[in-house]
């Protein structure tokens, strides 16, 4: 039991790190699917700590304050959707590993889910910003490019945009639950032997985070705005113009500046409130959680090294499962 107990620590570490994005998983994986790969780590640690976890509920839900609190700590700008996504995938994942048996099925659902709801947060927040606007100006791209080709749908293209949006998101669910069963067997199936690291650990740490978050949110409005703003004035004939478009330039403006500095940080403060009072009760656990990020990220660096023979998928599989095994496994020089 006490052997368990390191174990969820540990996991719940790996957890806040890869939620955090201090190096580790996001540096390793410079993709533009970052958002799934964290994702599915995310429910891939959840899973694993209801695998080592006598009380599931009990042990994920500490988990997720702690993941929250250190979240909340190191990465403060982080919007108030990554807090409601990794809330989400904990409380699913806590509720279907507490209610039935450990098995494939269930960690597909939870994948599953979990990605779909990823996606619907992101249409919503697209159409709360954007407005209906922004499906009109798809569809108006849609007609012309009908029309160029002569090929007419009865399907918007908004509509069919959308339905294949959901649809990826959910077949990378599905994917993601095999996955995650095939690494939980691999690390099962490995011996616990005790992981040591030779060397100087590394501990300083990457700011470079929020600027590049704000870079890429300004980058995406305009990029969403001038699609919008073309499809209006240039394709939309005298049905739309000009007024439609500086309309949408004008709503998106105005709904980003209430969220970004009156309903965001009023949410975010609501949460960091109820966050400020738990911290004093896992103090040690938060403590003992980021003193091991140093740890990590160089196992990470290390087993990445270790499986370079591998190629392709079979690297990745055997990174993941291994990076794990090692952390959870790894003793501290003081332990």
């Amino acid at each position: 039991m006490k052997n368990n107990k390191s174990i969820i620590d540990k996991l719940t570490a790996l957890w806040a790190l890869n939620e955090s994005g201090l190096g580790g998983f996001l540096h390793v994986f410079n993709t533009p699917f970052t958002g799934l790969i964290v994702g599915g780590i995310a429910i891939l640690l959840i899973s694993l700590i209801a695998y080592y976890a006598e009380n599931k509920w009990q042990a994920i839900l500490k988990a997720l304050v702690i993941v929250l609190i250190i979240k909340m700590a190191v990465s403060p700008y982080s919007p108030f959707g990554a807090y409601v996504a990794v809330s989400f995938q904990a409380v699913f994942g806590a509720f279907l590993f507490s209610k039935f048996s450990w098995k494939g099925a269930t960690i597909i659902i939870l994948g599953m889910v979990t990605f779909l709801e990823s996606a619907l947060q992101k249409l919503l927040i697209l159409t709360i910003v954007y407005g209906t606007e922004l499906w009109e100006a798809i569809n108006i791209y849609g007609t012309w490019v009908q029309k160029k080709l002569n090929f007419i749908s009865e399907t918007s293209t908004s509509t069919a945009l959308i339905i294949v949006y959901l649809v990826v998101y959910g077949i990378c669910g599905f994917l993601a639950g095999f996955f995650i069963k095939s690494i939980v067997e691999i690390i099962a199936n490995q011996k616990e032997v005790c992981f040591y690291l030779d060397g100087e650990i590394n501990t300083s740490e990457d700011r470079k985070g929020k600027l590049s978050f704000k870079a890429k949110a300004i980058w995406v409005w305009l990029i969403v705005v001038a699609v919008i703003v073309l499809a209006f004035s240039v394709f939309g004939g005298t049905l739309f113009g000009w007024q439609k478009a500086i309309y949408v330039l004008l709503r998106s403006f105005l709904i980003l500046m209430l969220w970004y500095l009156v309903l965001g940080p009023f949410l975010l403060k609501l949460i960091r409130k109820y966050l400020n009072k738990k911290e004093s009760q896992y103090k040690e656990d938060v403590a003992n959680a980021m003193d091991l990020f140093p740890y990590f990220r160089q196992i990470l660096s290390y087993t990445w090294q270790e499986t370079k023979h591998l190629k392709g998928y079979t690297r990745f599989k055997y990174f993941m499962a291994n990076s794990i095994s090692n952390c959870i496994h790894f003793k501290v020089p003081s332990e």
